[in-house]
C-alpha cells in the first residue's frame, strides 16, 4: 500500500468547488497553479534563464500548465513520471463580432468548440467566461456565473415531428443564445464583460470567451454515489493531478522520478497549438529541465527513454440504455475504479508494459482496475497519449475516469472513482 498522502471523498467535494472556479481553461490553469503554490511550487518564466534548483516549479502558458519537483537527488539524466491531462471542454465560443440578434431578440454570435451534444446546452442558464487582453498586453480572467444566456428550443408546436424524426439543430442557425431585448447595438456585450471584470471596455483589445452552465455540480442517487457536474471531460483529470503532485511533493527528495503533471488546451480540436499536447510546450520544459541541471543531449536522451506517462482522459462507462453499443466483455462501471483504455490501432497509446505500471500503481494504492476497449463496430476516441508518445518518444499509457454523458454540458460519474484516480497517481508519480 502507498504510504503517501490518501485521498477519500473529500477529494470528491473539493472536485465540485474546482468545476465550479474553473469555466474555462485559464481559469483551470489559475486554480492548479494557486493550489501548487500553497504545497510550495513556484512560477517560472519561459523568457528567463532557468537555473539548477531543487524543489516545485511550473510554467503556464494560455490555458496550459505543466508543473514538476526536482528532488535533491536528482540527476541530469533522472528520468520523469508525467500525469497528462487537458483544460478543455467542448462549449460554445463568442466570436469576434458578437453582438448580433433579430425580431427584437439580443443574441449573442457563437461558434461550437470541439464535439459537443449540441441538445445539451438547449433551455439552460448559461454563464460567461474566459480572458480579456488588454491594450498593454496583460490578460484579465472573467466569470460572469450568473444566469446570463439560454439557447431556447423550438416549442413542440412548431416542430411536431421531433419525436419521430429525431431532433435536428443547426449550428449556424439554432445556437446562437440570447441575452436580451432591444436592437442589436455593437460592443454591446465586451462592455458589458469589460466592466463586469474591472477594466474600461477601451482597454480591451481581445477576447477569448466561452458559454457555461450556471448549474452547480452535485451528489445524485439515493446514497449519494453518482456525481454530476460539467466539465468533467478532463478537468476531473486535472484536479486529481494537481492534488496528486501536490501530495508527492512533501517526500519527493528522495524520488528516483521527476514527477510532472502537463495539462494541455485544445485537446477537444486536435491538440494542435502552442498550448496543446502537439506542441513544443512539454518537450522544451522537459528539454530544459535537464540543461539547467548541467545536462546535454545525451543527458536528456536517457531521461526521457526511461520517462512514463499516464494520459488521463475520461473515458465511457457502459450505457445502461445502450449496452449494445459497448464491447460485450468490457463494461467499466461507475465507482469501479479507474480505466485502462487500450486501443490496437493506437487511438490509446497503451500496451502490455505499459498496462503493467499502471496495475503496478493500482495494487500499490489499493485501487481497483478496470479495462476499457471499444465496441469493434464503433469508432474509437483518442486523447493526448499517442501524440505524446509519438512527438516525445516517451511510453504512454491511456487510462482515466469512466463516465455518463461525455461532451454533454453536464456529465455524470461514480463519487468515488475521482480519488480513486488520485490515489493511483499518487502511487504512480511515486514509482
Amino acid at each position: 500500500m502507498s504510504t503517501s498522502v490518501r485521498f477519500d471523498r473529500g477529494h470528491t467535494d473539493d472536485l465540485m468547488t474546482f468545476l465550479t472556479a474553473s469555466p474555462s481553461p485559464y481559469h483551470a490553469v489559475a486554480n492548479a497553479a494557486a493550489r501548487l503554490e500553497k504545497a510550495g511550487f513556484r512560477q517560472v518564466a519561459e523568457t528567463d534563464a532557468w537555473d539548477a534548483s531543487t524543489g516545485g516549479k511550473y510554467v503556464l502558458r494560455g490555458g496550459a500548465i505543466v508543473a514538476w519537483y526536482v528532488p535533491e537527488s536528482a540527476q541530469p539524466h533522472t528520468p520523469y513520471r508525467i500525469v497528462g491531462a487537458h483544460t478543455d471542454s467542448p462549449n460554445l465560443r463568442v466570436k469576434p463580432l458578437p453582438d448580433t440578434g433579430s425580431d427584437g431578440w439580443r443574441q449573442v454570435a457563437v461558434e461550437i468548440y470541439g464535439g459537443t451534444l449540441l441538445n445539451t446546452w438547449l433551455d439552460r442558464d448559461l454563464g460567461l467566461a474566459g480572458r480579456l487582453t488588454l491594450r498593454d498586453g496583460s490578460h484579465r480572467l472573467v466569470n460572469v456565473d450568473r444566469a446570463l444566456l439560454r439557447v431556447p428550443q423550438l416549442a413542440i408546436h412548431l416542430d411536431r415531428s421531433v419525436h419521430t424524426d429525431g431532433l435536428k439543430l443547426d449550428k449556424q442557425r439554432h445556437m446562437q443564445p440570447i441575452w436580451g431585448l432591444g436592437d442589436v447595438q455593437e460592443g454591446d456585450l465586451i462592455r458589458f464583460v469589460a466592466e463586469e471584470a474591472g477594466v474600461q471596455a477601451e482597454d480591451v483589445t481581445g477576447w477569448d470567451l466561452m458559454v457555461h452552465p450556471t448549474e452547480a455540480p452535485g451528489y445524485l442517487g439515493r446514497d449519494r454515489e453518482l456525481l454530476a457536474g460539467p466539465r468533467m471531460d478532463n478537468l476531473l483529470s486535472v484536479h486529481a493531478a494537481t492534488a496528486a503532485l501536490a501530495a508527492v511533493a512533501g517526500s519527493a527528495d528522495e524520488l528516483p522520478y521527476i514527477p510532472v503533471m502537463a495539462a494541455f488546451d485544445h485537446e477537444e480540436n486536435g491538440s494542435q497549438s502552442d498550448t496543446g499536447a502537439d506542441g513544443p510546450l512539454l518537450g522544451n520544459v522537459l528539454e530544459r529541465s535537464v540543461f539547467a541541471r548541467g545536462g546535454a543531449y545525451e543527458d536528456k536522451a536517457r531521461a526521457f527513454a526511461g520517462t512514463v506517462c499516464l494520459s488521463s482522459d475520461t473515458g465511457h462507462a457502459v450505457h445502461p440504455n445502450y449496452s449494445e453499443r459497448h464491447d460485450p466483455t468490457h463494461h467499466p462501471r461507475a465507482n469501479g475504479g479507474p480505466i485502462l483504455k487500450v486501443n490496437v490501432n493506437m487511438r490509446y497509446a497503451t500496451d502490455g508494459s505499459g498496462r503493467a505500471v499502471f496495475a503496478e500503481a493500482c495494487e500499490k494504492a489499493g485501487v481497483p482496475m478496470q479495462s476499457f476497449v471499444s465496441n469493434n463496430s464503433m469508432p474509437c476516441g483518442t486523447t493526448i497519449g499517442p501524440i505524446t508518445a509519438a512527438r516525445h518518444g516517451i511510453r504512454t499509457v491511456d487510462i482515466g475516469v469512466a463516465i455518463l454523458s461525455m461532451h454533454s454540458a453536464r456529465e455524470l460519474c461514480g463519487a468515488d472513482d475521482p480519488y480513486l484516480l488520485a490515489n493511483a497517481l499518487v502511487a504512480f508519480l511515486e514509482g
